[in-house]
């Protein structure tokens, strides 16, 4: 694991190091291993390290409330962040219910902006328009996903890019894809996965990393990211041939798929680390509650992986704390804090 003060000196943790590409043929090549234990194998009673996402989302809020503290106390002012919602999708009013509570303990303030079902895609852009506008709002979210009558990919061009805290606007992602550029905010989900490997000591430069789901909220700028801290990236999706052989041979498999269990055991390769974006609610038959699981079966992954993030508690928190990250950093620009 990285040392809290060298992390803290790297000048930008997030985007990587921007190191040349020198080609260096070499005959002593070194094992190709993880820091966490690729050596490990899945004989009986082996069981992951389970990579849960609290701590790490806990320790990441509290700074931001200090910041937020200190600008209320230095200049009176604090960040504001929009969420428009349209509809009355279950997931979506969950979602915003705990960003609520989120930005709500660290001193965001926050305004959900309600439109119905049936609104049209004008409406909605003059909505996003007025907060685009308006000089008091630092951050602004469209919850996705939107009614399938309003195009998801104007929506999100539309929203201002230095106001973009989901860090989905095109100019942000370009720049994500660019070397030696930089966005004005991170997707929350990339950054997420990110601070959760270099967290827990896991060595990403030079590794192969299978990213299961091309979403643009979640597989596109992950696996850019991932690939400005020099990871070997293979994008799978829906029409990748042999999906199972490419994340077998992975070091560590990152999946956003929406399938609950798509990725068994036998897709991953022993000793890798196993990062469980997926969020599914599959109801009870006999209580008809609702349970929540991942993309991965983790009761098979976990006797095989060396790590292993669990669904829910493993990547979810540390997302949400990097919004409120997101949203802070556009305060402290707006204000010339930074």
């Amino acid at each position: 694991m990285l040392p809290q003060k060298q992390r803290e000196n790297t000048s930008c943790t997030f985007l990587g190091p921007n190191l040349p590409d020198v080609w260096v043929l070499s005959e002593n090549t070194s094992p190709h291993t993880l820091t966490t234990g690729s050596s490990q194998s899945a004989d009986d009673g082996h069981s992951a390290t389970i990579l849960e996402g609290t701590s790490i989302a806990t320790e990441i809020k509290l700074k931001v409330a200090e910041e937020i503290s200190r600008m209320k106390s230095e200049i009176g002012k604090f960040p504001k962040l929009v969420m428009v919602l349209v509809g009355d999708r279950r997931d979506s009013h969950r979602l915003i219910d705990v960003k609520l509570e989120a930005c709500e303990k660290v001193g965001i303030e926050i305004v959900v902006s309600k439109l119905p079902e049936n609104c049209t895609q004008k409406e909605l852009l003059d909505v996003v328009s007025s907060f685009n506008d308006d000089k008091n709002v630092h951050g602004i979210v469209v919850q996705l996903p939107l009614p399938q009558h309003i195009d998801e990919e104007i929506i999100m061009n539309f929203v201002s890019p230095e106001k973009d805290v989901d860090g989905f606007h095109p100019l942000n992602i370009g720049n994500l894809a660019i070397r030696g550029r930089k966005p004005f905010f991170i997707p929350g989900a990339s950054k997420a996965c990110i601070e959760l490997l270099l967290n827990h000591g896991v060595e990403i430069k030079g590794k192969r990393v299978a990213i299961i789901g091309r979403s643009k909220i979640v597989g596109l700028p992950t696996s850019l990211l991932l690939q400005r801290h020099h990871a070997t990236v293979s994008l799978l999706h829906a029409y990748t041939k042999n999906p199972e052989q490419i994340t077998s041979e992975a070091d560590i498999v990152v999946t956003y798929v929406g399938i609950a269990n798509i990725v068994r055991g036998n897709w991953i390769k022993k000793g890798a680390v196993v990062i469980d974006m997926g969020y599914n609610e599959i109801k009870d038959p006999n209580n008809e509650e609702f349970q929540s699981t991942g993309d991965v079966c983790f009761e098979e992954a976990v006797k095989v992986a060396s790590a292993i993030t669990p669904v829910p508690g493993g990547i979810g928190p540390i997302i949400i704390s990097m919004l409120l990250s997101n949203t802070l950093d556009s305060a402290k620009r707006a204000f010339g804090m930074f």
